[in-house]
């Protein structure tokens, strides 16, 4: 992996005031849009994306930063790009509007496909997660010092599963009804749903529903620095990371693991797209 672009202080700082912009407008009642998918949009929302795209073209210009709230989204560069950054401004804005704290701002350094540095920052929690390809993860709690992070080794006895409040498939319905006895499942809003994984603190995370690049990339480094994957679901299972790369920005329904060594693909085949041949 090349180095990269902008120091992680810099980058820390400037997740760090785009989540200052979001607070600023948390619990104050204002008015919200729908965008053409439903979802809402906030002038929260817009703030943080504002504060992010001026704040990375300033630490590295020339890369294209490509944002949720990008005016006209189109590939950077065109298809082959082969290094951009990839940025939800406020991921979680229902929980935002609901209050609960678990929204996230997330940025992700993609090259040839694949993420290769994330930052996902907890503005109402003080938290900030991030991950680098071969650099290993960390979390910072409300005293700002980072600490090593790893995936935790499975064990059958005490599994957690952590899901969508909001969008919880059919699948994952199923799956939950299939998982052991004395399996625990905890449901939490946004990207913190990896980040509990990459943690240590649950084992699985599955999402049947449509997600976009920018919802999954940053975490998914997260995770991956921390010793666990994020593959797509198919027929096997567990045999292809997310890739950000191509015309399509959403993303196919994916399973994320801890323990990339654990009996998981009969469990996530549960959830995997069904034969209809």
């Amino acid at each position: 992996m090349s180095e990269p672009p902008a120091r992680p202080g810099d980058l820390l700082e400037l997740v760090t005031r785009a989540g200052e912009r979001i607070l600023e407008s948390y619990g104050v009642p204002g008015r919200v849009a729908l965008k053409e998918d439903s979802s809402p949009l906030t002038l929260a929302d817009r703030r943080a994306h504002a504060c992010l795209d001026d704040g990375l073209r300033r630490l590295a210009p020339g890369i294209p930063v490509l944002s949720e709230e990008s005016p006209a989204l189109a590939p950077p560069g065109g298809p082959g790009c082969d290094r951009y950054w990839l940025v939800d401004p406020l991921d979680g804005t229902k929980e935002f509007l609901k209050g609960t704290d678990e929204f996230t701002v997330n940025v992700a350094l993609i090259e040839d496909g694949e993420p290769v540095y994330g930052i996902v920052h907890v503005p109402a929690l003080g938290s900030t997660y991030r991950g680098r390809r071969g650099g290993g993860a960390e979390k910072a709690g409300a005293d700002g010092r980072f600490r090593a992070i790893r995936t935790r080794r499975l064990d059958p006895d005490r599994i957690v599963v952590v899901g969508s409040r909001d969008h919880l498939g059919p699948a994952v319905e199923q799956l939950i009804r299939r998982i052991p006895p004395g399996a625990e499942f905890t449901s939490v809003g946004s990207s913190l749903k990896f980040c509990l994984v990459a943690e240590g603190v649950a084992d699985l995370y599955i999402r049947d529903g449509p997600t976009m690049w920018w919802d999954t990339a940053a975490a998914q480094c997260v995770v991956e620095s921390a010793g666990g994957g994020v593959f797509a679901l198919d027929r096997s299972g567990l045999d292809v990371p997310l890739r950000y790369d191509g015309a399509v920005f959403r993303n196919p329904h994916f399973c994320c693991i801890g323990d990339i060594a654990g009996p998981w693909r009969p469990v996530v085949r549960l959830a995997g797209p069904r034969d209809t041949t």
